[in-house]
Order: structure tokens, then sequence, then C-alpha cells
């Protein structure tokens, strides 16, 4: 295990030790690159960060093809099914019979990450905790550099050929970006209150609820462990929600009075989450790369984050591989383009989702919103559409 908070240098500088950043460091490092991760947090607070639990097919397959599975296909469980609760009564998709026919895995991210994590630093891989990048200088040359506050505020300097970003859409990657790239931006003007509930799932489903009141939503985490969201008006204080309105709200907009109880327990987790879009174009200023939100923002409705973060971790090494190995830099000159079409694609399967789950004020947009979900409901079509957008990339 190398920890490194000294400064120095590496082929390639990663910002960030998010599902991106640590599987670009695995990657890197298996094929002999010199890299360091630079995370702004300490070691235990990796582990602890919960985030989405959703993994894609094609990002099981992922880890798997790299050896990097052991831990979900130890303790993942596969899920296939969602169910929507309505004022019209209620339907299930078993999205694992239509489309492709393929199911998520739930395994909570915070566990990938230290999956990740642990078998980085097993492997010799240099990460230096508690250092946060400040700013990237140089990216227009083949030296650029990353100045950072390490632990008890002292300053750091690293030099490396390439940084790649994976810091988020805050980070230091983002703020170096010339004024020549392009950011897209939308504020959907939803928000939700993120819970965590030290409860078992009450729905052997991801629940989705369209209620007067607002959307209402269950995902699995474990067998102990459920997320709910609960859409609230944009600024809300979670402080105002105490665990009985709480548990009143999810029973009311879930229907539990017609459909069953839910589990009840304590709640350990909660925040407000603004549902935003925010993509950059393109992903690459010379030795600057972008990739999971630091490159893309989406919104949680469609549970696509850190699959889009693995997909382009992914690209990313074999193109940055194929650079300083091979001395072919065709894969870093189509990185942005390749990635950005798995991004756009699913911000459109994002935007739908938000449509079809929030109650429109505008008496119009809300018939269209009621006639989509009733064509979900009946058509096969659409059901297979769904099924192939819902668990791809």
């Amino acid at each position: 295990m190398t920890e490194d908070q000294n400064g120095g240098s590496a082929q390639v500088l990663i910002l960030g030790a998010g599902p991106a950043g640590l599987l670009l460091g695995n990657l890197l490092h298996r094929e002999g690159i010199d890299c360091v991760i630079l995370e702004r947090a300490g070691r235990a607070t990796l582990a602890d960060r919960a985030r989405a639990g959703y993994l894609a097919p094609d990002t099981v397959r992922t880890l798997q093809r790299h050896g990097l599975a052991e831990g979900l296909s130890r303790g993942g469980s596969s899920h296939g099914s969602c169910e929507f609760r309505t004022e019209d009564g209620r339907f299930r998709l078993d999205y694992d019979q239509l489309g492709r026919g393929e199911a998520h895995t739930v395994y909570p991210q915070q566990q990938l990450v230290a999956d990740l994590l642990d078998t980085y630093l097993a492997a010799g891989g240099r990460i230096a905790f508690d250092t946060e990048a400040l700013a990237v200088h140089g990216t227009d040359t083949d030296a650029p550099t990353v100045t950072a506050r390490a632990a008890e505020g002292r300053p750091v300097r690293w030099q490396g050929r390439y940084v790649a970003a994976c810091d988020g859409r805050h980070g230091a990657g983002r703020r170096a970006l010339g004024p020549t790239v392009r950011h897209h931006r939308r504020d959907h003007g939803v928000s939700w209150l993120a819970l965590l509930a030290e409860a078992p799932p009450s729905l052997d489903a991801v629940g989705y609820a369209v209620h007067p009141h607002g959307f209402a939503g269950h995902m699995a985490r474990t067998d102990r462990i459920t997320r709910y969201y609960l859409q609230c008006e944009p600024g809300t204080d979670p402080a105002a929600w105490p665990q009985e309105r709480i548990w009143a709200e999810l029973s009311l907009r879930l229907q539990a009075d017609r459909y069953g109880p839910l589990h009840q327990g304590p709640i350990t987790q909660r925040g407000v989450v603004a549902l935003e879009s925010d993509v950059v174009e393109p992903l690459r200023q010379g030795s600057l790369l972008l990739a999971g939100d630091a490159a893309s923002l989406i919104s949680p409705s469609a549970a696509k984050g850190a699959n889009l973060a693995v997909l382009a971790a992914e690209l990313l090494a074999a193109a940055l591989a194929d650079d300083l190995l091979r001395g072919d830099p065709s894969g870093l000159d189509h990185y942005s383009e390749r990635c950005l079409a798995h991004i756009w694609r699913a911000q459109e399967f994002s935007r739908w989702m938000i449509r079809l789950l929030h109650p429109e004020r505008d008496p119009f947009q809300e018939r269209l919103r009621r006639a989509r979900l009733d064509s979900l409901r009946t058509s096969r079509a659409d059901q297979d559409w769904f099924a192939q957008h819902y668990v791809g990339l």
C-alpha cells in the first residue's frame, strides 16, 4: 500500500477517488503506467459515502473483464423489476424479461469504491488521501501540474504527462477549462429529499409512486438498508422533515393503506438533491481529460451516474495506454466524442424519466404525462424500449 502526500511526479495524475478515478487507477497501474490519485477525503470517509447502488449489466461486465468484480459477485444481488403506483392503480414491469432481457446488480456504490481502493492499494498503487487539488496548470503543454493542499494545509505540487479529472463538477479539473469549452446545463425544477433508512425493503421491486403530493421512490440497497426519495420544494431544509413526517408522507404517496405497510426504521441520512443535468464538451483540453461527474452530471432519476463513470474510465484507460505505451494517440483524439455519445443518450433517458414521474402544474402537460405512463402500462413496444434504456448505456 502506498499513501503519498508529499507531491512529486507521475505519468498520469488522477483527481478524485470515486468509481471513475479508482477504476482508471487500477487499469493504468496494471499496464505499468505510473499514476497517482489525489483524493481530498480520508480513507474512512470514502468507505462511508452512500451513493447509488444499481449497476448496469455493461458495468458489471466491465468489472468482470478486468478481474474487479469479486466483491459484487459475492455481495451483489440481481434485480429486474420495477413497480409504478399511481392514482389509477399499480403495474409492474419485469424488465429483465423485456428488451434485452437483462437486470441490474444491486451493490452499494461505497462498497464498490472500497473494493476498487483495496485492490489498487494492495497492488502498490499510489494515492494521496486528504489532498485537495486546487488548480491544474499548463494543460496546453506536455507537462501539466496540479497544485494541491495536503494534510494540515501543506501545499504540494504534482507534475505529470496527463491529468485525468474525476473530481466532480466543482473540482479543479472543471475550473481549469478555458472559454472555448461548452457547458450545457439544465435545472429540471425538481428536488428530492434523499433518504437512507435502516429498514428492510418494503417492495421486491424498485418503487416509483406518482401522487398529487409529488413523487416518491423506493430502492433497495441491502436486506437491511433502503433508499427512499420524496419530491419536495426546491430549497427545502432537510431538518424540516422529522422522521414521523417522512414515514407518513412515504406511506401516503406509496399508498401503504392500499398495498401494504412500509417497513420502518431510523432515517440515517437525509439531504436535498436538485435534479440537474450538466455536460461539458469536449472532454479534453490538451493534456487534461475529464471523466465521471467532472464530465457530466446526470440526475438520479435513471441510475446512470456511476455506470457512465465506469464506462468513461475504461475508455480513457485504453486510450492513455495506447498513447503512453504504444505511441498511438488516436484513442485520446476520439475519447471525447465516444464518451459523449453515451452521455447524451443517458441524459435523454434521464429527462424522459423526470417527465414521467413528476406531476405537472400545467393541465395539458399533466395529461401528456399520464398518457405516457398509460402507454408504458399497456404497450409491449414501449415496455421493451423502457427496459433497453433502463439497464443500458
